[in-house]
């Protein structure tokens, strides 16, 4: 505990009734797994910055909208997926949690506050912007409660969430986890974590920046409430938008991380969110220069600034290798963990489809020209055609999946435990990745693959211990979404230390569509595929439903430390803003990417 009124706060938070927690181990039957998409982060009106931006979703508009009804977006048209999801969570800012709606409220002490009268006269996007940026003072403010805070409206906020929750979960066909997000980042350099529970309660009031900005703080309270019975775990999400502080070398006050602090990271924070809306955060081109898929979907500022966000320390794919690098040296490895995709919604409803795009928050950038991906009808106050903001870099990301023996709360936080987890940037790839010494021959072949698979190996998220000579082999199986593009490629990532202690980075191509094999520079070849961008017509010569195959590192070297995870790809297709230009009847974008290849990352494998 660093000070009493950190103290004070663990001690007033937790919930007098808990819950038990049952053990994360496997399944009698893990090859009866099934994989469940969801979405684990979404915001409603009761977030402070979803209300000023116009919405008025509640969190059971988004339930509704997750089962697959159709719910408004606050720019008044229709919101509907093409798919209902298995599972989501509400994850509500925690920092003054619902205090906006009651801001707005003339009956409450808290609207006559000046901050509040200001806001009340936004109407305009500029105006939008503008209140928001009001409120920066008192976000960054941690040392004691402010006079825009009022406990009793946030209890009443964070008990709405609960009981919402519970009353939408209906196990075995649709789950709910209860959780919110533990909101900060000193100078917008964001540290953002959601936090997830795994039963039907929750403490009185949920951890803040408003206590501690210092995520050692939130573990530490985490810790306590898991002592009390009551099991939770934390996602770090757009580490793209860090500048480098979510996965720094150093503690947040500066001293060596050590094995302590490893473990107390990876028992609190065992999975990533690796994309969403604001961009994809597994590498940068200037951290995999060998990568020609690296530049994806890169969103190059901090969070809610113009400002650029430093690629050193902010990307999932170097911090696999700083974590080998630092077990290495005896310190632990605190970046052990396994990837999620989500949204981050601000509307109560992701839009995760390319050709159905909404962006995220709301009246601020509702329209093609609100999010500057087709001109504006007059010229900006700069003398430019399009919108002066920063949401054309944004993406219509992503989706959580989880191995779950059940959709049930258990188990699915079960398999967020365990890391047997994958991420997506829309489409609902299936995915499945395995590790062994020696694998049955042919098992991709066999009726029992999968129960194979677990017998005589480890599932992504995992650790692989090879003794003597041999090399790791890897079973990737992958099947495309009907309702998206066929599959062009599977990849392995693979990261290892060297001789010297540093680490190695290196991507292989192990199945290709068509039946084609990688060359000897470990890539597929051309399959022919290309995209009119004059009517986003997709085509290629070769196009795979499914890939599976079993690969073995012909690069490993005896006793060798390695990570190796799972890239597929599909076909190109149209990127949103090229949708956004189609249907506006304009070129797209100069500058912006016209098509992408939507993709799904698998957790790693540790060999070692």
């Amino acid at each position: 505990m660093k000070n009493r009124l950190f103290s004070a706060a663990i001690a007033a938070t937790i919930c007098a009734s808990t819950i038990s927690i049952s053990a994360a181990g496997a399944a009698e039957k893990p090859e009866n797994r099934q994989v469940l998409f969801g979405e684990t982060h979404l915001h409603t009106l009761l977030s402070f910055d979803s209300y000023i931006f116009g919405n008025r979703n509640t969190p059971e508009d988004a339930y509704r909208y997750a089962k697959g009804e159709t719910i408004k977006h606050p720019g008044g048209f229709d919101m509907t997926l093409t798919e209902p999801l298995d599972f989501q969570s509400v994850t509500d800012h925690a920092i003054y949690l619902g205090m906006l709606p009651a801001m707005h409220d003339p009956r409450l002490k808290v609207s006559k506050h000046p901050i509040s009268l200001e806001m009340r006269k936004a109407k305009s996007q500029a105006e939008r912007l503008a209140a928001f940026q009001k409120l920066f003072p008192f976000l960054n403010k941690s040392d004691k409660p402010d006079d825009l805070v009022d406990n009793d409206i946030m209890k009443s906020a964070w008990a709405e969430i609960i009981a919402t929750a519970n009353r939408h979960n209906e196990p075995g066909k649709f789950t709910t986890l209860i959780g919110y997000e533990f909101t900060s980042g000193p100078q917008q350099q964001n540290l953002h974590r959601n936090v997830f529970f795994r039963g039907d309660n929750g403490p009185t009031l949920p951890f803040s920046r408003i206590m501690s900005p210092n995520p050692e703080d939130l573990w530490a309270w985490m810790d306590a409430l898991r002592d009390k019975g009551m099991d939770t775990l934390a996602v770090p999400h757009n580490s793209n938008g860090s500048n480098g502080l979510m996965f720094m070398t150093k503690k947040w006050d500066g001293s060596p991380m050590d094995m302590d602090y490893a473990e107390t990271r990876m028992r609190n924070e065992p999975i990533v969110e690796m994309t969403q809306v604001k961009g994809d955060s597994e590498t940068h081109p200037l951290l995999s220069p060998n990568d020609e898929f690296a530049d994806f979907e890169t969103m190059p500022f901090r969070i809610g600034a113009w400002i650029p966000s430093q690629p050193d320390g902010s990307y999932v794919r170097q911090a696999y290798r700083r974590g080998l690098e630092m077990a290495a040296k005896g310190n632990g490895n605190p970046y052990k963990f396994g990837m999620i995709g989500a949204s981050d919604t601000h509307v109560g409803a992701g839009a995760f489809d390319e050709d159905n795009y909404w962006s995220k928050i709301g009246l601020v950038d509702s329209t093609a020209s609100l999010r500057g991906s087709v001109p504006l009808k007059k010229l900006n106050p700069e003398g430019g055609k399009y919108n002066i903001n920063n949401f054309h870099t944004w993406s219509a990301s992503g989706l959580a999946a989880v191995w779950a023996d059940s959709n049930t709360r258990g188990d699915i936080f079960d398999a967020m435990r365990r890391k047997e987890t994958y991420a997506t940037t829309g489409p609902r790839i299936k995915l499945r990745f395995f590790a062994s010494r020696n694998f049955s021959r042919n098992i991709e072949n066999r009726t029992d693959m999968v129960k194979r698979a677990y017998n005589e190996g480890v599932a992504m998220g995992s650790d692989l211990r090879i003794k003597g000579r041999g090399a790791p082999e890897f079973l990737v199986w992958a099947m495309r979404d009907v309702k998206s593009y066929g599959l062009q490629r599977l990849q392995i990532v693979k990261g290892w230390l060297k001789a010297d202690g540093a680490s190695a980075e290196k991507v292989f191509d192990i199945a290709c569509a068509g039946g084609k094999k990688p060359g000897r520079d470990h890539r597929c070849p051309d399959n022919g595929a290309k995209v009119d961008i004059k009517t986003c017509e997709a085509t290629a010569n070769t196009s795979a439903a499914e890939l599976k195959t079993v690969w073995k590192d012909p690069e490993y070297k005896r006793d060798q430390q390695a990570f190796y995870y799972v890239r597929v790809l599909e076909n190109p297709s149209c990127r949103w803003s090229t949708w956004d230009a189609l249907r506006a009847g304009v070129p797209p974008r100069p500058g912006l990417e016209t098509t992408i290849q939507e993709r799904a990352y698998s957790s790693p494998i540790w060999v070692n």
